[in-house]
């Protein structure tokens, strides 16, 4: 993890620790190196990139000082403008772009923004890439064999130019459209689109397929993005599906990238859900490739029992869909993700993608002629209580003797009939401390021992 780019991007407040020129001088970066990058390669063209941003009003502004960046070292912006980020990553790969950019902070609130790196294949950008751009902002660049005070300003007709792409995320829609296996014709499908990227591109997708839908959270006004909506809100969906008698319920984040599900008894249908479904479903078909499905550390106990029962193997990596993909890419592997529902079906996809998961939901119940409800059969999820504890300093909070003294006791009193996981955000100064136990109350006093005594250390803000 860098310092300015966390393990989802260059996050922060808009304006207070990720400002406009932060943006004018990553794009500076970005436009000059991929340009020289073909000028070595003996292409004596400008580098193209594309940008994508989400609802939030200060995207606006990082996506122009971007782009005032990119064309002053020479690059050409292509904008797509409002759509989501698993668009901005299928466009990079089709249509042979240098990087892109998504502006978006997920499921954050509106006042927070971000800044997303995309390589050429569609996947989140390589560490070596993402150092020189921060070594940049530090004024501590070398690259190309020399020191770098500044980067040179294009001139004349080297210049860049901006182009508007919205054929770009025309033809992402086409793409998932192209993906429906059946037809959704007879199903009452409800979209949650928390007021963000989503908003103009999921429902055209579900009406194309033949579903009849039910859109709530699609206004967005620059400010509501994600407030009391969407998939880290799913409450006003559950409700939703109940009240007007709906097949299926799908909630997305901010810029799109993950998926959470209602079934039809209004009860919440998780990423370790949706992996069990879909891995189950792989397997029957012949189609799991290694016989695994790719987890991070955060996945519920409960899915590993359900996998071992179905003789499917499983691998953990660290939270992060970056992680998952990188492991899958590694392996062949073909479906992974994350607990909090960003999915990973790479032989469609090299992010996780939220509407494109809910198709694939769609998929599975139609091919097997089931409710939602009955597709999660056999997966008991453990109770699980996750707290996020502020610190003023995430690496030495963790590595306190004491707090780690009460990490080892909790997992020595759960054996094997729970888990305790103590792990640092990679985008906030905080400490996240979950366990997963046979009970609430045994998770409930379990949470509260180890956070308490990070707060007693005095490492809690």
């Amino acid at each position: 993890m860098g310092k300015y780019f966390g393990t989802d991007g260059f996050r922060g407040e808009a304006n207070v620790n990720l400002t406009a020129d932060h943006a004018y001088k990553v794009g500076r970066f970005l436009g000059w190196y991929y340009t020289q990058c073909n000028h070595i390669k003996g292409i004596d063209e400008p580098a193209r990139i594309v940008i994508g941003k989400d609802t939030r009003r200060s995207s606006y502004m990082f996506e122009y000082s971007l782009v005032g960046g990119l064309v002053a070292s020479g690059a050409d912006a292509y904008l797509l403008h409002v759509t989501t980020t698993p668009s901005v990553a299928y466009v990079v790969r089709t249509e042979g772009f240098d990087c892109g950019i998504m502006i978006s902070a997920s499921h954050n609130p509106y006042y927070d923004n971000g800044i997303k790196l995309i390589n050429s294949s569609g996947e989140k950008m390589d560490e070596e890439t993402i150092s020189l751009v921060e070594a940049y902002l530090d004024g501590q660049l070398e690259a190309f064999g020399q020191k770098w005070t500044e980067l040179p300003l294009a001139k004349r007709e080297r210049i860049g130019c901006t182009v508007d792409h919205f054929a770009g995320r025309n033809r992402y829609i086409g793409y998932l459209i192209g993906l429906g296996m059946y037809s959704f014709k007879g199903f009452k499908v409800g979209l949650d689109c928390a007021h963000g990227s989503a908003w103009n591109i999921a429902k055209s997708v579900f009406d194309a397929l033949g579903a009849k839908t039910y859109v709530i959270n699609a206004e967005p006004n620059g400010y509501n993005i994600n407030t009391n909506a969407g998939s880290t809100h799913i409450e006003y969906l559950q409700k939703f599906v109940v009240e007007n008698g709906l097949d299926v319920g799908f909630a997305y984040d901010g810029d799109a990238d993950r998926c959470l599900c209602v079934n039809e008894k209004g009860n919440v249908v998780t990423g370790d859900h949706i992996l069990y479904i879909y891995g189950k479903y792989m397997k029957e078909r012949g189609k799991l490739e290694n016989n695994t499905v790719v987890t991070t550390v955060m996945s519920n106990f409960g899915l590993y029992k359900a996998f071992d029962e179905l003789g499917i193997d499983y691998a953990k990596t660290a939270v992060g869909d970056k992680y998952v993909y990188e492991y899958m890419q590694r392996t062949g592997c073909r479906l992974g993700g994350e607990q909090s529902g960003h999915i990973i079906f790479s032989k469609y996809a090299s992010t996780g993608d939220g509407i494109l998961t809910s198709l694939k939901v769609m998929e599975a119940m139609i091919a097997k002629k089931a409710t939602l409800s009955q597709l999660c059969d056999g997966l008991a999820i453990y109770p699980q209580l996750l707290k996020n504890v502020r610190v003023t300093d995430k690496t030495i909070a963790q590595a306190d003797e004491d707090v780690q003294a009460a990490v080892s006791e909790v997992a020595d009193k759960l054996g094997d009939s729970g888990r305790i996981l103590v792990r640092e955000s990679g985008t906030e100064p905080v400490i996240r401390v979950m366990v997963e136990a046979e009970t609430p109350e045994i998770c409930q006093e379990y949470v509260d021992l180890v956070v308490n005594t990070i707060h007693r250390k005095g490492h809690a803000l």
